[in-house]
């Protein structure tokens, strides 16, 4: 609607009025304008001050003949009222929060103390150390200060190189995920990637006095190191993105899990992310499914995994690219060490959240986002097929479908979504349900009212993961030892031995572990090299 009347075009006010108009609907019906017209001219008309006596009426300003009755103008006036504006303050803070009073020079006092203290003031990689106390970080930023000050370049790091370095990170970036971030990534970078947690995990290994035995199976580095950054990710890369940003660094417990390092000598006592108890089960668990061991499995290596517990058809899924990184998989049909990781975390704990998604974007067969019922059917036909097969009768996919309904509650009727499974804490019987058929069949024997028990705990219990990982760790070290006992032909020793409970053997030293898996990857080393 065009309006002709110059004053009303001139009156702020009335623009004011029309731009609230048009921000409160996307359509403004005419009807509706003519009526919020009116009724802003009436009370314009109202707050007009009375004239007072003596004074002459100003001429009427000429009005453009219209078809239309053209309504009075309303007052006029002489100031323009600057718009109203609310004073917003910043509440987005990418760098972290600034500190009110900072204080860096006291900070810059301190590491030009511990340089002092150095010869030369040039402190290498092993120095680093002193500097990333002085500085107020864990003693394990040091790889990662030395690479940012250009260390690895000349083999030092000088004082003044490094207090240009430190202090120019202090003024841009206010928190430890933000100065993490900056001090790994690569330059003009704001996000980690894989290859960038190499050389901060690369010193862990060199220097934490639970991985000393490391030092002489140099073959087992690039493998520990791969699992720690697949569990990295795993659990801090939310978006699934393959890049770390400073808000997931926040939002996960990775940065004071990194910080516990220096305080716990054993490293099996870090459970997330560092334990070497967990790598030496995942490895182990690749190794018996590798069966030519070229650090690649097939489809149908992966079939074999815990006794072929997968459907054929969840192991298609995962193949076909829905929930692995890179196109080798989908062209060559082979998959890599670190996608078993993912894998292998995801079927031992299906109440992870990211294992929760990782399940859901299998059983996504068209990637609509739900899951519907010609879905889940289509996974339960072989469930079906193999319980005929072992003399079992399947329940019935109409009665069963009612059942999971009952299980995870739908939002919206005959579609599942993802947070539906995540708010229902029940997704591990759900999935087991249609594509792991041992874990179905223990779920079936169980008592309902254990499951709704342990679904309702909210205590500090440790994950499926930890259970798992625990329980197998000591089955391979009570395999590893009767194996080298028999190889030493102490076999009376092993009989009586045997008795011994398993907490024990497993507490041996690692080395026994290590030289006996060592025979192993030492037939991968050419692959590795290649």
């Amino acid at each position: 609607m065009m309006i002709k009347e110059t004053s009303l075009r001139r009156d702020p006010d009335l623009r004011g009025e029309l731009a609230f108009l048009a921000r409160g609907c996307d359509f403004v019906l005419p009807s509706r304008f003519k009526k919020r017209l009116k009724s802003f001219q009436q009370a314009q008309i109202q707050s007009k001050p009375e004239k007072k006596p003596g004074t002459t009426l100003s001429p009427p300003a000429t009005v453009p003949s219209s078809p239309g009755p053209v309504s009075p103008a309303p007052h006029v006036n002489n100031v323009v009222s600057a718009p109203l504006s609310k004073n917003i303050p910043q509440f987005y803070f990418p760098e972290g929060l600034p500190e009110s009073c900072s204080n860096h020079e006291q900070i810059i006092s301190r590491i030009e103390a511990a340089f002092m203290d150095i010869e030369d003031q040039k402190a290498d990689i092993y120095e680093m150390g002193k500097i990333a106390k002085a500085c107020g970080c864990p003693l394990y930023w040091k790889a990662p200060m030395f690479r940012a000050a250009g260390g690895e370049r000349t083999g030092f790091v000088s004082g003044q190189s490094f207090i240009a370095m430190w202090r120019k990170l202090l003024i841009n970036h206010h928190d430890d995920a933000s100065k993490f971030i900056c001090l790994l990534a690569k330059p003009s970078c704001s996000s980690l990637e894989q290859e960038d947690f190499v050389p901060l995990l690369q010193d862990v290994v060199d220097t934490h006095p639970g991985l000393t035995f490391l030092k002489d199976a140099p073959e087992f580095h690039s493998r520990y190191i791969t699992t720690v950054i697949q569990r990295i990710f795993y659990t801090v890369n939310r978006s699934w993105s393959g890049k770390i940003t400073s808000t997931e660094i926040r939002k996960s417990n990775f940065l004071q899990t990194l910080a516990l390092l220096e305080e716990e000598e054993d490293i099996n006592q870090i459970t997330d992310y560092f334990s070497y108890e967990h790598f030496y089960v995942i490895y182990c668990k690749f190794w018996e499914l590798d069966s030519d061991h070229d650090l690649y499995i097939s489809q149908a290596d992966l079939s074999r995994y815990n006794d072929q517990a997968s459907s054929n058809r969840i192991i298609e899924r995962i193949f076909s690219g829905a929930v692995t990184r890179g196109k080798t998989v989908q062209k060559e049909g082979r998959m890599s060490y670190a996608d078993f990781v993912w894998f292998l975390i995801s079927e031992e704990d299906k109440r992870n959240p990211t294992s929760i998604e990782y399940w859901f974007r299998c059983m996504d067969v068209d990637g609509d986002g739900v899951l519907s019922m010609y879905e889940l059917e289509y996974f339960y036909e072989e469930q079906c097929e193999r319980m005929e097969a072992m003399g079992i009768e399947p329940l019935p996919f109409h009665d069963l479908l009612c059942q999971m309904l009952d299980l995870v509650k739908p939002a919206r009727d005959g579609k599942i979504t993802l947070r539906d499974l995540k708010r229902c804490r029940m997704a591990h019987i759900f999935y087991d349900t249609f594509f792991n058929l041992e874990k179905y069949l223990d779920h079936e024997q169980r008592d309902p009212f254990a499951v709704q028990k342990d679904a309702e705990n909210d205590g500090p219990e440790p994950s499926d993961w930890d259970r798992f990982a625990a329980e197998e760790y000591e089955t391979l070290v009570a395999e590893e030892s009767a194996q080298a006992q028999l190889q030493e032909g102490s076999f009376e020793d092993y009989e009586t031995e045997e008795s011994a409970p398993l907490s024990e053997i497993g507490k041996k030293d690692n080395k026994t572990i290590t030289s006996s898996f060592s025979e192993k990857s030492g037939k991968l080393q050419s692959v590795d090299e290649e």
